[in-house]
């Protein structure tokens, strides 16, 4: 990990993209912080896994960008059923995200990693406005970034500004840490014999209404042939598995040419038996 600290050309991205480790950003549910015992809030558990995770990862030679949720905290969907504006409910959540973004840059950075967090929204006493090109900068130079505060805009979700800052800063592939592993053709917890797929099309995702990513987000990804893993990055060591290649949770795939399923037959064939047990969170 690169210590350089920032510099007068930290805005000045190259583009030699054939030169250059692989990009994936790691999309994080804010539910994911909960751990098995909060019923809100962020985990302490749970947040030190996840920094000795990305930390293993940081070190696959991979430029890796975070975009983490804010369920745990605020749910502005929710709130806006409620009676609350709407616009009003989803900048609630966005700042709900920046509390979580603190919260792993600051166990991230007591773990020796240089990060740096980028919201939608200027609050330039916590963080540094999204400037694309400063984002890829960060990237180069070795550092974990971080997206909060969602696009900046309300009415959209963590999944939709997960896929754009991906193409953004020119991500390979999109990383879905949730609480099971990966996608199933039910819900584990209540259907026995739900079956795992292990390679899913994208056009298969939407015709079962799998409900990977909201639609909004996964157009993104249909438009700009994005791949999309889902995996459970609450078993320790995954994020790095699957980096390094290994075929973990699903792979949503965009290739005509490929199978559009390819299935692993049985809930309990998961590679962590707790994905049965675990609430869908895809």
């Amino acid at each position: 990990m690169s210590s350089a600290g920032p510099s007068s050309n930290d805005d000045e991205s190259s583009n030699d993209d054939e030169s250059r480790p692989p990009r994936v950003l790691l999309k994080v549910s804010g539910q994911a912080l909960l751990g098995d015992d909060k019923p809100f809030g962020i985990s302490e558990d749970v947040l030190r896994d996840f920094a000795r995770d990305i930390r293993e990862a940081d070190a696959a030679d991979a430029e890796l960008a975070i975009v983490i949720g804010g369920g745990n905290i605020f749910r502005g969907v929710e709130s806006a059923i409620g009676g609350m504006d709407r616009a009003n409910a989803d900048y609630m959540g966005m700042l709900a995200t920046v509390m979580n973004a603190l919260a792993l840059q600051d166990i991230l950075e007591q773990r020796g990693l240089e990060t740096r967090l980028l919201t939608g929204l200027e609050m330039d006493e916590v963080a540094e406005p999204f400037i694309r090109r400063r984002a890829i900068r960060h990237l180069e130079k070795g550092r974990v970034v971080i997206f909060g505060a969602g696009t900046g805009n309300p009415y959209f979700t963590t999944d939709t500004a997960a896929v754009l800052r991906a193409l953004e800063i020119g991500a390979d592939r999109i990383l879905k840490g949730t609480r099971v592993n990966g996608v199933f053709t039910a819900d584990p917890e209540t259907d026995p014999s739900a079956e795992r797929f292990e390679r899913i099309h994208g056009r298969e995702v939407i015709d079962r209404n799998l409900g990977v990513m909201d639609l909004t987000a996964f157009t993104l990804c249909r438009e700009s042939c994005l791949p999309v893993t889902v995996f459970d990055m609450r078993t320790r060591g995954t994020l790095r598995r699957v980096l390094d290649g290994e075929p973990l949770g699903t792979r949503v795939h965009w290739n005509d040419d490929d199978a559009p399923v390819e299935m692993v037959s049985g809930a309990a064939s998961s590679d962590d038996s707790r994905a049965e047990a675990a609430a869908r969170q895809a």
